[in-house]
């Protein structure tokens, strides 16, 4: 729990359709897919856009066998927590660059899938879990940059000429934030779809030398993340509302307000 209480969920009707945004195969999986179980089973459209096809990520097997291998665990994953909207990018895995083809691909996909959130992990250099992982990094900037390009008829117009309207989604949901603003209970059957979407990754997991076992991981950080909520499990993210008015802005109308002794501005009586 923060300092003011434990952190809200989000409102029941904040959104009935979410696209989550990832460099690789299994990055939606640590954690994260608990909270797409818990909004499958109440109604609400999840896809997946992945950005690379993970083939750079098992040592011993060649990148195009691990790409399709990883494939494979990718769509079984995914099928366990109700999603079965999956589209995976070829952007080379390992050395994602940050660029306007990939901002344009994930606008791209904004724009398809039309949702009201988009999900994506942090940006920054540290997170929650330590050193952040490059491609993490770029596909997690990238995706917040193409928000806003998804919305704007002017960037990337050649997608008008697909028939892709602009987009403009409410919420941008980050995961792995260290200031979390809200979270989702997962308590019961979605932490147990998501520890299973993380296991059908096995093959790629056995390739991790000490990695700890998928249901004392997921379980025991959503356990931590439950405490701040007040609940037993849970799944936490950053959430900003582009609907609602910026923090600054609040706050700088507030002090622009005249105190009860005081007369306000010429023009403002």
């Amino acid at each position: 729990m923060s300092a003011d209480g434990p952190l809200p969920p989000f409102p029941a009707d904040a959104f009935a359709r979410v696209l989550c945004v990832v460099a690789h195969p299994d990055d939606v999986e640590y954690g994260t897919s608990s909270a797409v179980a818990r909004w499958t089973s109440d109604g609400i459209e999840v896809a997946y856009l992945l950005l690379t096809r993970g083939e750079a990520g098992m040592d011993a097997l060649e990148p195009d066998r691990a790409a399709e291998l990883r494939r494979g665990e990718q769509a079984a994953a995914a099928q366990v927590v109700g999603v079965s909207d999956l589209q995976i990018l070829d952007h080379p895995d390992g050395v994602l660059e940050y660029s306007l083809a990939l901002r344009r691909d994930i606008a791209m996909a904004i724009r398809r899938f039309r949702p009201d959130a988009v999900l994506v992990g942090s940006w920054e250099v540290e997170f929650v879990a330590g050193l952040n992982q490059a491609d993490h990094r770029v596909a997690g900037l990238a995706a917040l940059d193409a928000v806003r390009d998804a919305g704007n008829r002017w960037v990337f117009p050649e997608l008008l000429g697909e028939g892709l309207e602009p987009w403009s989604p409410r919420w941008l949901l980050v995961s792995g934030d260290e200031s979390p603003t809200h979270g989702v209970d997962v308590t019961g059957q979605p932490l147990e779809r998501g520890i299973a979407s993380l296991e059908a990754h096995g093959q790629y997991l056995a390739g991790i030398a000490g990695h700890p076992p998928p249901r004392q991981m997921i379980s025991g950080i959503t356990a931590m993340n439950g405490r701040r909520m007040g609940v037993d499990h849970a799944v936490l993210f950053r959430a900003f509302d582009f609907d609602a008015p910026p923090p600054i802005a609040l706050e700088a109308m507030a002090l622009a307000q005249p105190g009860p002794d005081e007369e306000p501005p010429l023009g403002l009586s």
